[in-house]
């Protein structure tokens, strides 16, 4: 563990993981926080869950990985209040379009939508990957101004480079390491 990344240690990170083709490197930052010293806790939405499985977010966070609001460990828990209560900060990695869209306006029809509609008061990290073209989308941009400017979330990237469909272009998903940077620095300025 490099000093850089010490504040982490016993800081609880709720992750989520929204369907976008970048949920591969989730798990690799996944994997550095927890070296870090966080206890992460994650939450996969149904796409996400079709392009990584849980299992191997679980075997490298050594936690259960949630993904469904109705598969509670217990009938008295509510999910999304538990894990935001638990959380001292949340990294979306990848934030997909429609994850932005859902944050934006309210939406909450699964549980990484409706566990971020309540960690408004929390550090959240979200870390945009797209293609170029549904990040250049007005749409897409006013609904990051509204996160930014009424929910204070903070975000990082996209980083340019070759996207998935093979173009070059902004869109690419921050890497990890970048990701674990930012993520030490908000756990440092609630200190």
């Amino acid at each position: 563990m490099t000093d850089s990344n010490a504040q982490l240690e016993n800081a609880k990170i709720l992750l989520g993981i929204s369907g976008g083709i970048a949920a591969y490197k989730a798990a690799d930052l996944a994997g550095k926080l927890t070296a870090a010293g966080a206890q992460v806790r994650t939450v996969m939405t149904e796409n996400a869950c079709k392009l990584i499985t849980p299992v191997c977010i679980q075997a490298l966070t050594h936690q259960p990985v949630y993904t469904s609001m109705w598969a509670a460990p217990s009938a008295f828990d509510i999910g999304h209040i538990e894990l935001a209560d638990w959380a001292d900060a949340v990294v979306v990695a990848p934030a997909t379009a429609n994850i932005l869209a859902k944050i934006a306006n309210g939406l909450c029809d699964d549980l990484l939508s409706t566990t971020l509609c309540v960690v408004w008061n929390k550090p959240v990290l979200l870390a945009p990957a797209m293609n170029s073209r549904m990040w250049d989308n007005p749409v897409v941009q006013g609904n990051l101004t509204r996160i930014r400017q009424q929910l204070k979330f903070r975000t990082l990237g996209p980083d340019a480079g070759r996207l998935a469909c093979g173009t070059e272009g902004l869109g690419r998903m921050a890497d990890p390491a970048a990701i674990l940077d930012a993520v030490t620095q908000m756990i440092k300025s609630r200190c």
